[in-house]
């Protein structure tokens, strides 16, 4: 079976290594944006199976990113779960609005994390449990 590809998006070099090394030891393919304009040269070049995108980023935001990703077709359908500090409702459904699967507040659990990636994998493969 082949390994699905998680594209972590955030600004946080910090968050984005210890997501990476969460996700690698669950085996998973990790590649990481550090920046909203990065992100999208990457969604371009490696469409991956699933994008954690973090809403709050200087340049452009989550939200852009998320906007501009419905635009492509190649991307459109691509998972996106946003992970967040800012838990306020009206981001948190800003974040559902745009097109987003799943918003987490952070920090998490990797446990959370882990079952949102399943989740959505599962929904994006017609699977259910």
């Amino acid at each position: 079976m082949n390994r699905k590809k998680i594209l972590i998006v955030d600004d946080d070099r910090q968050v984005s290594l210890a997501l990476s090394i969460r996700l690698k030891a669950a085996d998973y393919d990790v590649d990481v944006a550090g920046d909203g304009e990065n992100a999208l040269e990457k969604l371009t070049a490696s469409v991956p199976d699933v994008v954690l995108l973090d809403m709050r980023m200087p340049g452009i935001d989550g939200l852009e990113v998320m906007r501009r990703m419905k635009q492509d077709p190649r991307l459109a359908n691509i998972p996106v779960i946003f992970v967040s500090a800012n838990a306020q409702e009206t981001a948190k459904r800003a974040a559902l609005n745009a097109g987003g699967k799943i918003f987490l507040e952070k920090p998490f659990e990797s446990r959370a994390l882990l079952e949102a990636i399943q989740r959505v994998l599962e929904q994006n493969s017609g699977v259910t449990t």
